[in-house]
């Protein structure tokens, strides 16, 4: 019975393996499909396009023209300017506020802080969208509608994600450094700024990839705030240049879309030691 008891968990154990390896290649191949029909479909002309299916491969593999044309016609130049600019702003400036709030929450035991707290928690409940009536209205009478000032300020808003993951290695950090600080004279901003804000860095790079990936590929407020789009385009609002209600060139589309991804790419080659530390670091400890 032994013996037959382990083959059987051998045999299980083989069947186990194959699966998990099937599950990957399957799960792979769906992630990696998009891209490669999206390169097949930049690759290829127009006509081409309108006269053969998704996966057929293009007849000329070094055809760049769709993204010459992709970037010139939707502007890409400036949009990639003004995604720069409200992503360096957005970076910045939610990272001090999303920071200090959580210093203060973590730090200072005030009455009221639980229910911060819960706010919080109950804020991520409500839907973004169902908000937006009472945002624009504000936003408008505000003078803040069409303007890359206003559409930051707007995006500054932290995360509540970002902030429980400060809160959360703010609370794993000794208060004795605090504690310490203090009896040398330091004030709390110092202890902020040049004690406790240098060990956050890995949560810090952690909140800075949700809140770039999100605001680098943010449509609806980009579209809906920022409505000149021949001043204050974004990547992605650019990519809507081909779309139509006479039809849609999605060559161009899927050339602008591989463009669009290469300064993100860049990024992750050359920062990924720094990003798979903040992801792991930046996690909430046991």
């Amino acid at each position: 019975m032994t013996d037959k008891k382990m083959k059987k968990n051998a045999v299980i154990g083989k069947l186990l393996k194959v699966l998990k390896y099937f599950s990957l290649i399957f799960f792979s191949f769906v992630s990696v499909l998009p891209v490669v029909s999206c390169v097949i479909t930049a690759l290829k002309s127009e006509e081409e396009y309108n006269t053969t299916n998704v996966m057929t491969l293009p007849k000329k593999w070094f055809n760049f023209q769709n993204f010459s044309d992709a970037f010139r016609q939707a502007g890409m130049g400036r949009a990639f300017l003004n995604s720069l600019l409200i992503l360096v702003c957005v970076l910045i400036i939610s990272t001090l506020i999303g920071t200090q709030l959580a210093y203060v929450l973590s730090r200072f035991k005030f009455p009221g802080n639980g229910l911060i707290r819960g706010l919080f928690l109950f804020a991520t409940l409500l839907p973004g969208i169902a908000m937006q009536i009472a945002v624009y209205q504000l936003m408008f009478k505000l003078g803040l509608i069409n303007s890359i000032l206003g559409y930051v300020v707007m995006m500054c808003g932290t995360d509540i994600i970002s902030i429980y993951i400060y809160i959360q290695y703010f609370e794993n950090i000794s208060v004795s450094l605090d504690e310490s600080a203090i009896v040398d004279g330091a004030s709390y901003f110092r202890i902020y700024w040049n004690i406790l804000l240098p060990l956050l860095k890995p949560a810090i790079v952690t909140s800075c990839i949700l809140k770039g990936v999100a605001t680098y590929n943010e449509y609806y407020a980009a579209n809906l705030y920022l409505q000149d789009k021949t001043k204050y385009a974004t990547v992605a609002t650019s990519l809507y240049t081909f779309v139509g209600p006479l039809g849609s060139k999605y060559n161009l589309i899927c050339a602008g879309v591989i463009i669009s991804l290469i300064p993100a790419l860049i990024v992750f080659i050359t920062c990924q030691k720094q990003i798979y530390n903040g992801l792991t670091a930046g996690s909430v400890k046991a």
